[in-house]
């Protein structure tokens, strides 16, 4: 089963294909992909690599966190699996429950 592995620190220049690049040095890559900026369309300077084995997304966090890319210091560990937030109806002060 596929390992996921959050990458920040990302130069805005990084390209997914340079990330997938990078990180082929320690197996096979499943996926890579960057976050992005909705409104702006820009990197939001962090982004999400599968590698196939955890032996593998191993060797990747040691080889790459710390490591200088695109003129930035990596920073490499397991991505937590946890849902997604509700973007729904924001604002307001509600959910608390708490005496105001």
């Amino acid at each position: 089963m596929a390992k996921k592995l959050y990458v920040g620190n990302l130069s805005y220049n990084t390209t997914e294909d340079g990330l997938r690049n990078l990180f082929s040095e320690f197996g096979s890559v499943a996926s890579a992909k960057i976050i992005f900026d909705r409104e702006t369309g820009n990197s939001k300077g962090f982004g999400f690599i599968e590698m196939t084995t955890d032996e593998e997304a191993s060797a990747a966090i040691t080889g790459t966190n710390g490591r200088e890319f695109d003129g930035r210091q990596l920073r490499v560990n397991e991505a937590m699996d946890k849902p997604r937030r509700d973007r729904g109806s924001g604002g307001g002060y509600g959910g608390g429950g708490g005496n105001w």
